[in-house]
């Protein structure tokens, strides 16, 4: 016969102390005996010290965390400020011909972006002979048609960062494709009446830093997105 006795391990003793939560009331003489190493020296501490310490601890993440959304609220708030302006500036152009030199110059001034040049296609004949018109081989628009979301990250000697005017200076580079949406909302169909979406890529817009990490493949693009499609819309009157 085995009259070996199992240990009692730390968790048997964890498992009886949480599944037992009068014990401490009974026997309350242990927790002023309890003693820990405080973790900012070496001194031993109550149980209620260390507990404080704890706490303490707890609230200086949780207003860390505070402040960081505060900080992220105000930069949220400054970037939709200068989007709203950016806005306003397209809006209040008269002249379409001007709107692409105003998208270029207000993206820099609001934004501080050191560098931006714009390319566009699909425009109407009147429009053809403009500085913002010419220059665009095919694989560029190939290049714009392919981009599904904004490109930041290095310049991989890009054919659009030639338009910049100092090219060599463009150590990080956003790439935006625009597209004007025409949306045929009266498409017949046998059994049913379908809205039908054609996604026309009309240009491209590049925004360029002498900084590598201005513009980094891990960044939000939200931000340029809503550019492109400002930008976009506004440009639909060259068509």
């Amino acid at each position: 016969m085995n009259n070996s006795i199992t240990p009692i391990t730390e968790d048997d003793i964890a498992n009886f102390l949480v599944n037992t939560p009068d014990f401490f009331e009974r026997h309350a003489q242990l927790l002023s005996n309890v003693r820990f190493v405080s973790p900012h020296g070496q001194r031993a501490v109550s149980l209620q010290e260390r507990q404080a310490d704890m706490l303490r601890e707890k609230i200086r993440a949780l207003e860390q965390r505070m402040m960081e959304m505060i900080r992220n609220g105000s930069d949220n708030a400054v970037l939709a400020d200068r989007l709203h302006r950016w806005s306003q500036s397209l809006l209040m152009t008269q002249h379409p011909a001007d709107l692409p030199s105003i998208i270029v110059d207000e993206i820099q001034h609001h934004f501080m972006v050191p560098q931006v040049a714009i390319r566009v296609w699909q425009v109407g004949e009147a429009f053809q002979i403009e500085d913002f018109a010419q220059g665009v081989s095919e694989e560029a628009k190939a290049f714009a048609q392919g981009l599904r979301a904004p490109y930041c990250g290095a310049n991989a000697d890009f054919e659009a960062v030639k338009w910049l005017a100092h090219p060599h200076e463009a150590q990080s580079v956003a790439l935006l494709a625009l597209r004007s949406t025409d949306s045929p909302w009266n498409v017949q169909q046998e059994d049913d009446v379908q809205a039908k979406a054609t996604d026309v890529t009309l240009g491209l817009l590049v925004l360029a830093s002498p900084d590598p990490q201005r513009f980094q493949s891990s960044m939000g693009t939200d931000l340029l997105t809503r550019i492109a499609e400002l930008a976009s819309a506004a440009l639909s009157r060259l068509r």
